[in-house]
């Protein structure tokens, strides 16, 4: 019989759009000896079993399915300092709208409750759907897995599209918790079995304890595709088979004999509980993400844009961030927009952002990265500034409520610079900028460094380059879900409370959504107004042609964007050309190749500067290359002068100068 020690607090109804939707502690009974507590998340019950001493740390068992089923090792586990948790998710298999839940869970557990922030997880038969599905998108926060006679493919269970008969009701229910079609279930590439590179990248250990003849969840058809991806990507799988007799229900309910040895494979993956630096040490909210999570409960019609280099380009971090967005407002049409292009730092983004984003209509939530390509292509400070601070004008000239997250990645460069206890440069560019504009921002690269010092992972083996492994997308994507749901949580409670003011503007004093105006600019120069313009508004010599599909005759590998495309062509020494301009800034983004040459450049007939166009990419890669010839000019009008020098690179093979667009402010 339960004891009900109901507490009379207000009860604060969450919307389905709040992070945390965790009613008060509703009332407490015993379960084997032991305290336990109930509450609710978002309409769900959810209870927590307390030790009678917990061990440091407060380690915990997450149960995903059938919480009253084989319990020996639970109650192990009780008497040994573990807490034992369960939320009800058991009609939902798994589906996105679960997993929110167990979001919500985990952090009532972990903030409310204190518990670790690592707990293992213990999966019954379909438990796998769930727990397999939020350890895949939450490596980082999984200690190790308990898996019994898991279910790792619905459609073998309950689809019955293989050796499994299946269940004709429980797959119906299936497809309604994900909202699929018949078909879209079938073909549907997110089971347990899939993607499971980020989870075997942090080694979580997967112990799978299965019947020996189960033909409810046929091996063949989970447990051995499971372990065959896993461990071929490096994941640690154990396989317990049972014997024993009795194996009921098809042998998917099989007995287990010795529970202490589970439990040790649990306490020794998840105790001592090891202190990791909180994701909030390493991000800033400042004004946050009002205007965006506005448009994304209420509007329902969001664009989000990403803008920066090969980091941004390649799979990773982005494809994260925009699934989870997805999964956290089904009911909002997202438009993502993919606008990064390797090698590319803040000076090029600044030029391009109009035609790569802007161009492509309102842009709700901008994702900027340059800080690892501005190290890496010597950008210099005094450039680096402008740029940053011209692309948020820009932004912010095109939709005032635009909001706008400032990123700076790891390289081994930032690294040194940490271990030295200096600031790195473009760090301290893109905090002046986000902390004048009042913008979100994440210093991933200091995260990175001080958790290798932390002991957490190493950059040799773990993180690997500056590319990213599978380890550091996951770190990456880890840390932008943790602002974004600090961000989130906070706009929530603001509207949940009907008497609560208005969030004030840091600044003005004005409520957040009524601001529009922008600072003052931090440096008159920048880069605001950027704009490419036209090869074809430049008078040449007859050296120069343009070639309107440009590709290259050698092997030297090019990037997307900047080949078959037209290009103002010459390798010849002494052409010439001139561009008249309006403006206080001219530059070139040109292809560096084996073959680039030495520009001399004037302006106004200034005295004649020079500039080597070879890379030290350049001799295996026609390289996007952007180059500043003149900024801080007075506004007005001007003209730029160019021509080819006959001396060149001791590494380059000739003298060209391939220029696809001009760069004017």
């Amino acid at each position: 019989m339960r004891l009900s020690y109901k507490l009379f607090f207000l009860l604060i109804l969450f919307s389905s759009q709040a992070i945390s939707q965790t009613s008060p502690l509703l009332e407490k009974d015993k379960w084997k000896g032991f305290e336990r507590t109930y509450t609710t998340i978002n309409k769900r019950s959810a209870y927590t079993v307390k030790p009678a001493k917990a061990l440091p740390g407060n380690p915990w068992v997450w149960r995903s399915s059938f919480p009253d089923w084989h319990t020996e090792m639970d109650s192990l586990l009780l008497t040994r300092g573990f807490y034992i948790a369960y939320v009800n998710a058991a009609d939902a298999y798994g589906s996105p709208a679960d997993l929110q839940i167990w979001d919500q869970f985990y952090s009532y557990a972990t903030d409310s409750l204190k518990l670790s922030e690592k707990p293992a997880l213990e999966a019954v038969s379909r438990g796998a759907l769930y727990a397999i599905g939020w350890a895949k998108r939450n490596p980082d926060k999984v200690s190790c897995i308990y898996a019994e006679t898991p279910v790792y493919d619905f459609k073998s269970w309950p689809g019955g599209k293989g050796k499994s008969k299946g269940d004709a009701d429980s797959w119906k229910q299936l497809k309604e918790a994900y909202r699929f079609t018949e078909q879209q279930a079938i073909v549907f590439k997110d089971n347990p079995i899939d993607h499971l590179e980020g989870l075997a990248a942090f080694k979580i250990p997967v112990l799978n304890v299965i019947g020996i003849n189960d033909r409810l969840a046929p091996r063949e058809e989970n447990l051995d595709i499971f372990v065959h991806r896993y461990t071929y990507l490096g994941g640690p799988a154990l396989v317990y088979p049972i014997t024993d007799s009795p194996q009921e229900m098809n042998g998917h309910h099989i007995p287990i004999h010795d529970a202490a040895k589970y439990a040790d494979f649990i306490v020794s993956n998840s105790y001592p509980v090891r202190k990791v630096l909180p994701y909030s040490d390493y991000f800033k909210i400042r004004n946050g993400l009002n205007n965006f999570y506005r448009i994304v409960t209420h509007t329902k019609k969001a664009t989000v844009a990403f803008l920066g280099g090969s980091i941004t380009y390649n799979p990773g971090w982005r494809q994260k961030v925009s699934a989870y967005l997805k999964e956290r407002f089904p009911e909002t049409q997202f438009h993502f927009i993919a606008a990064g292009i390797p090698s590319l730092g803040s000076l090029p983004h600044s030029f391009r952002f109009q035609r790569d984003v802007l161009d492509s209509g309102k842009v709700d939530l901008l994702f900027v990265e340059a800080a690892v390509n501005d190290r890496a292509n010597g950008t210099d400070s005094l450039t680096q500034a402008r740029a940053l601070e011209g692309i948020v004008r820009q932004a912010k000239k095109n939709n005032p409520l635009m909001d706008i997250m400032l990123m700076e990645f790891a390289d081994p460069d930032k690294n040194r610079d940490y271990g030295k206890q200096l600031i790195p440069v473009e760090i301290a560019n893109h905090e002046r900028i986000a902390e004048h504009y009042h913008l979100p921002s994440i210093n991933l690269a200091k995260e990175v460094h001080d958790k290798i010092r932390n002991k957490e992972f190493t950059w040799e083996d773990d993180f690997k380059d500056l590319h990213p492994s599978y380890y550091g997308q996951e770190l990456y994507f880890a840390t932008i879900k943790s602002l974004l749901n600090f961000c989130f949580k906070r706009d929530a409670d603001y509207r949940l409370n009907s008497n609560q003011s208005p969030r004030i503007h840091q600044k003005t004093g004005k409520p957040d959504s009524m601001v529009t105006s922008l600072p003052k600019e931090l440096d008159k120069y920048n880069f605001s107004n950027g704009r490419y313009v036209a090869i074809t508004n430049a008078k040449h010599d007859a050296n120069w042609k343009i070639d309107p599909n440009w590709a290259p005759s050698d092997s030297a590998a090019t990037r997307a964007g900047f080949v078959n495309v037209p290009v103002l062509n010459t390798d010849h020494p002494g052409a010439n050309l001139s561009l008249h301009f309006t403006g206080d800034a001219i530059g070139i983004a040109i292809i560096s190749g084996p073959d680039a040459g030495i520009i001399n450049y004037a302006i106004d007939g200034a005295r004649q500067k020079q500039t080597d166009l070879f890379t030290p990419w350049s001799k295996s890669l026609h390289l996007p290359w952007y180059l500043v010839l003149g900024s801080g000019l007075k506004k007005g009008n001007h003209v730029l002068n160019i021509s080819i020098d006959r001396t060149k690179n001791i590494n380059s093979q000739g003298n060209a100068c391939r220029i696809v667009y001009f760069l004017k402010n």
